[in-house]
């Protein structure tokens, strides 16, 4: 980001909830902003407690109820690392502190994000849960092109709806929320653990919760270091793939 920020380059995002909060900030003024809201599908796993999740299998883990992705972004998906994760990109992407970012779930996967002004007014970006559209604006963008992508059909949706994460169910999205917070090497050290943890999981070496237990592990060990360089970050994505290997069990 800094880098862009010397050349005058711009930085296109393809995520959808980035891209979703990228198209609502266009026009307007970082400054009028309160908040960026991130929408979570809340995964396979929503509405379940800790107890239920001890012994969820990783083929029931990839049944994502909305998107089609990669095995280990779908399992970040069912612990809501994916939103911590994102929540990190979007506090450097748009340059806003972690407390102005929000999480909510909504299962509908069709408002993809959406950004909150001063002036109590919010900007939201809708489409069908497809990442042809995302990918398509990053390609043409400032230009709007004609799509394979169907518009959603509202009189025939069914209604939107809206949730807390919760946050003690899911620790991973806090534990990411505190990385975010110290900045530093912490991110990375998130990163990197949560990367080997759910690669341990999918290869049936851990449980679903340990994949946290792994991550905060990691992040207790390892000392954050606030101004890093690249040798520095370099280290500790190696440290905490280290601890992360070991046995996370706590």
């Amino acid at each position: 980001m800094a880098r862009a920020a010397e050349t005058g380059a711009r930085i296109l995002p393809v995520d959808s909830e980035h891209s979703a909060i990228f198209q609502c900030l266009e026009g307007n003024s970082k400054q009028e902003v309160s908040r960026l809201i991130l929408t979570a599908s809340g995964g396979p796993f929503f509405g379940k407690t800790r107890g239920e999740l001890e012994n969820v299998t990783p083929e029931q883990a990839l049944r994502h109820p909305n998107w089609s992705m990669g095995a280990k972004i779908t399992v970040d998906s069912a612990t809501l690392m994916n939103k911590g994760l994102e929540l990190i990109e979007a506090m450097h992407l748009f340059a806003m502190e972690p407390d102005r970012i929000e999480v909510v779930i909504h299962r509908e996967s069709i408002i993809h994000s959406m950004v909150e002004y001063r002036d109590g007014a919010v900007l939201a970006q809708l489409g069908l849960p497809d990442m042809r559209l995302p990918i398509q604006y990053a390609l043409t963008w400032p230009e709007r092109l004609n799509s394979p992508v169907k518009a959603p059909e509202f009189l025939d949706m069914h209604p939107l709806t809206f949730a807390k994460p919760d946050l003690e169910t899911f620790g991973c999205l806090p534990l990411a929320r505190k990385a975010a917070k110290a900045k530093g090497t912490s991110c990375a050290v998130l990163n990197a653990a949560n990367e080997v943890a759910v690669e341990r999981y999918l290869r049936g070496k851990i449980g679903f919760l340990e994949i946290e237990d792994c991550v905060r592990r990691a992040i207790d060990t390892l000392p954050n270091k606030a101004s890093p360089n690249l040798e520095d970050i370099l280290a500790a994505d190696a440290e905490a793939r280290a601890i992360a290997r070991g046995d996370c069990a706590i």
